[in-house]
């Protein structure tokens, strides 16, 4: 197992080395200049020069991305262009709104999509699968940005049970830092939770075939005894993986959340950066984003190797 998380670590580093060019290279390429909106619209071609020198986005494009590489390396995440504070000072700021929405909504996701994947494998209604079937479906279809509006319409409009937006502290009031997450979580998990589900039910319901089952029946197990105590945990590899997976997709998707529930984390921060052309804040961000994502990858692999013994990590029987 060693070997493996080495190996894992050493081609995490080239994914993250490969995706730090091409975030440089696309950001610095886009249209717009950040010395010309920090400088104001009237302001003349020598103050934007001189702004264009101080901030060194007067050098090539190679030079700039290795001496922002060795300042990574360093651990100095530089400044923001437009804001003026350091970026590590700002991601201190945002990253608490972030996880606490991160956490929530994967809570969401955990719960909600084991149970569903549970129900629709062992349940012998024909209505209740159906229901279970048309709820996945329409969870599915509808983007993260449609059902938060959606959820914001009847729940804060409509019915007025939750706010419809906005930060509390968790710690100096958890019990509305709770009723805001509510809305913008659900909103996130809704599209993961079907895809959980029917991997899961998928699974049980191969694994309520085998043999080990049969032989308990016969032996005078229930049958809600053996799938929770034997076959849930047998099918929960497939699971975890997709959970892991879709935990990176929930941090690209704190962007609409946040934008639409007027949340200040790390993704209206990346908005931010990005329309004021903040070059260093954003590839920062996004580098974040994407190292995390490896990171949970990671740490879900070696918790399905933990989690079934016939699981060998590397290749090895």
């Amino acid at each position: 197992m060693t070997r493996y998380v080495i190996t894992r670590l050493l081609g995490a580093f080239a994914v993250l080395a490969v995706v730090s060019v091409v975030v440089f290279s696309l950001l610095h390429l886009a249209p717009g200049d950040p010395a010309v909106i920090i400088a104001g619209a009237d302001a003349d071609q020598a103050t934007v020069d001189r702004i264009r020198t101080d901030l060194g986005l007067d050098r090539s494009l190679t030079a700039q991305y290795f001496d922002w590489v060795r300042q990574l390396c360093t651990g100095n995440l530089g400044t923001s262009y437009t804001l003026g504070q350091p970026i590590s000072s700002l991601i201190a700021q945002r990253l608490p709104g972030t996880l606490q929405l991160t956490v929530a909504a994967t809570l969401v996701m955990t719960v909600f999509g084991l149970l569903a994947g549970v129900v629709l494998a062992t349940t012998r209604s024909r209505v209740l699968r159906w229901v279970i079937d048309q709820l996945s479906t329409l969870s599915l279809a509808l983007p993260p940005f449609v059902s938060g509006v959606v959820l914001i319409f009847f729940f804060a409009v409509l019915w007025r049970v939750l706010p419809s937006g906005g930060d509390a502290s968790l710690l100096d009031t958890p019990a509305s830092s709770i009723r805001r997450l509510i809305l913008p979580a659900v909103a996130m998990a809704l599209p993961a939770i079907p895809v959980v589900a029917r991997l899961l039910a998928t699974e049980i319901r191969r694994n309520l075939d085998q043999e080990y089952v049969l032989t308990a029946l016969a032996k005078g197990a229930t049958r809600r005894r053996i799938t929770w105590r034997h076959v849930l945990p047998n099918s929960l590899s497939p699971a975890v993986l997709e959970l892991a997976i879709r935990i990176g997709h929930l941090l690209g998707g704190a962007i609409v959340a946040e934008a639409i529930f007027a949340r200040a984390g790390l993704g209206s921060l990346l908005v931010q950066a990005v329309q004021t052309r903040d070059y260093r804040l954003a590839q920062v961000l996004l580098l974040l984003a994407i190292a995390a994502a490896i990171v949970i990858q990671l740490l879900s692999e070696l918790l399905i190797a933990r989690m079934d013994p016939r699981i060998r990590l590397g290749g090895k029987a």
